[in-house]
């Protein structure tokens, strides 16, 4: 393994980089339990979507060795209880839900006889590769929206950080620069926790991709000085209708981006489509530790005794997407059938074991 993917699995464990480590460490971690893995999830050793999705999906083989001994049923149910622990770890990506519903749905069509552990972490490991060629074809088919030369501005962060590998949103701005195209990107910090300015600073940086980084509450400023030309995030999870919840912020951007006209496009894999969710409304909305907004870098910043809001995403509505861009294509307002299709495709797509 290399800096070109965020977990792997290795010598029967999964190992994580500890993205709460850099950009001082580079630093990994070995999972040899499901119990760990959940862990790595909640505390944000392992994040982004599609990442998570697949180290729950990793957690679940790792489990499967604790299955009982000669009852099938008895395994299933364990297993069952387990994915339902795994998706609590964190609860608003549709990604984590999607990769343990492949995997227990492999468990329940093995022969007899199979062994469950070797099985999952084979149906793991094809999920791992199946999202990084996924992430290069979202690159293919995002890059040519951006114009040459174009100032594109991100938000949290969306490399192969935050997936199996390559990125989504950070996927397209690096096959627009391996294209020659000349863009320049906008890393907004990402209060509380800084993915910006931690992990996407860090990950262009390492690819050599032009990058300034702003404060969360420069970005207005910026499109008002005629300075960005696009907004490119990612999502954690995309309703029926098209509404995007995404990090704490990004809703804020996508006002802004209308109010001066700039194109805002978020980029996903179609796992992370919803469609047993109707609307942003009904999309749960984690909320985590009141350190995070209280302390930076371990220091306190805020009074004790403070009250503390910390909500993990917000919900973009779809009026506000320019385009979603996908594996299987860009698809732009009215959103309802179109997803239905994609993730038709993307379910075809699954059942062929592609």
């Amino acid at each position: 393994m290399g800096r070109d993917a965020p977990l792997w699995w290795e010598g029967g464990a999964l190992w994580v980089v500890d993205q709460r480590a850099l950009p001082q460490e580079f630093r990994t971690r070995r999972c040899t339990s499901w119990e760990e893995v959940a862990e790595a999830i909640r505390r944000l050793e392992v994040r982004g979507a599609p990442a998570i999705g697949l180290a729950a999906a990793y957690g679940l083989a790792l489990a499967a060795r604790a299955c009982p001994r000669g009852d099938r049923e008895a395994c299933l149910g364990y297993l069952g209880g387990v994915a339902a622990r795994l998706r609590a770890a964190r609860p608003t990506a549709a990604n984590l839900g999607w990769a343990l519903d492949r995997l227990l749905a492999a468990a329940t069509k093995a022969p007899e006889g199979e062994d469950l552990a070797d099985l999952l972490a084979r149906v793991a490991e094809d999920l791992a590769r199946r999202d990084r060629a996924v992430n290069q074809r979202i690159g293919e088919h995002g890059a040519p929206l951006l114009p040459p030369g174009a100032r594109v501005l991100t938000y949290c962060n969306t490399g192969m950080l935050a997936t199996g590998g390559y990125g989504t949103a950070l996927g397209i701005v690096r096959a627009a620069h391996a294209r020659g195209q000349g863009i320049r990107v906008i890393v907004c910090e990402t209060r509380p926790v800084l993915q910006g300015a931690r992990l996407t600073a860090w990950e262009l940086l390492q690819e050599a991709i032009p990058a300034t980084l702003i404060t969360d509450n420069a970005a207005g400023a910026l499109m008002r000085a005629g300075e960005v030309d696009a907004v490119l995030v990612g999502a954690d999870r995309i309703a029926a209708n098209g509404d995007v919840a995404n990090k704490v912020g990004t809703y804020t951007l996508a006002v802004l981006a209308r109010a001066h006209g700039i194109p805002f496009y978020v980029a996903a894999p179609t796992s992370t489509i919803d469609l047993a969710t109707p609307d942003g409304a009904s999309i749960p909305i984690e909320e985590r530790d009141p350190e995070e907004v209280t302390t930076l870098g371990g220091i306190r910043v805020a009074p004790a005794g403070i009250a503390v809001r910390n909500p993990a995403f917000d919900v973009t509505p779809h009026e506000l997407v320019s385009a979603l861009i996908t594996e299987v294509g860009v698809i732009r307002p009215p959103y309802g059938s179109a997803l239905e299709r994609l993730a038709a495709v993307e379910s075809s797509a699954a059942g062929a074991g592609v």
